[in-house]
């Protein structure tokens, strides 16, 4: 009910093609990755693996990014974002 007040508010007040496109969002997202710590996650997803594992994962470079205090919290997504920005792959 909400949803159609407010689409009738806008059509009333703006007209039709204003209420009908989506405005862009005025969110402004940081990236918790900055250029220094991109490197510093590039070399370390370039050594070897914790002992018990064969390769690394995104959630064993996230925790590990934390454990050395690169960044304070961090998902594996991005972490994923990241490598893919840089064209590494943690299969090869």
């Amino acid at each position: 009910m909400r949803t159609i007040d407010r689409v009738k508010k806008k059509f009333i007040d703006e007209g039709l093609d204003a209420s009908l496109e989506r405005r862009p969002t005025q969110r402004v997202y940081e990236g918790k990755i900055d250029g220094d710590c991109e490197a510093k996650l590039v070399s370390l997803c370039c050594s070897e693996p914790p002992k018990g594992f064969a390769k690394w994962s995104l959630r064993l470079l996230a925790d590990k990014l934390v454990e050395l205090k690169y960044v304070e919290s961090i998902s594996h997504v991005a972490v994923r974002t990241a490598l893919k920005k840089t064209n590494l792959s943690l299969g090869k």
